[in-house]
């Protein structure tokens, strides 16, 4: 069942109020391009937001310029997360759209901090579907590429 999306328009979203100052955050780094603050659902302590600072709905929203800087500021983060949390390892987390559990309609990447026994759960049902198959998907994405 796909999830909700806060599809607010620019400027009116919760990301964009927190940039703009309207609401209250803890910011942990911001710069030109992006944005980074404590997320106030913790999923384990230290559980930050990455976002684009101008309101892009999804990865595909974003200019490159941006795409850049917000992956730019997740490694800086997720580098200061193991400095203060000592986690035994890192998820990054980016959804887009309802269906990919994207809930809040402005870009962004979760850095969370992970430990053993932690409670979160990332699997899915894998499939195998063959070498051929796996060309041909292959094949698709070469021909839309170069149409890009």
């Amino acid at each position: 069942m796909p999830m909700f999306v806060d599809t607010s328009p620019p400027g009116q979203c919760i990301f964009c109020r927190l940039v703009a100052r309207d609401i209250p955050a803890a910011i942990v780094h911001e710069d030109e391009l992006t944005i980074a603050f404590m997320d106030l659902g913790q999923v384990t302590p230290g559980h930050v937001l990455v976002a684009s600072r101008r309101h892009a709905v999804t990865l595909t929203d974003l200019t490159p310029e941006e795409a850049g800087a917000v992956m730019q500021t997740a490694q800086r983060v997720a580098r200061a997360v193991q400095a203060a949390f000592d986690p035994a390892g890192l998820t990054l987390l980016q959804a887009n759209g309802a269906v990919g559990g994207q809930t809040v309609g402005h870009f962004h990447i979760h850095v969370v901090p992970r430990h053993a026994d932690d409670g979160i759960a990332l699997s899915w049902p894998r499939k195998e579907p063959g070498a051929q198959v796996l060309a041909d998907y292959a094949a698709r994405l070469r021909a839309a590429l170069a149409e890009l």
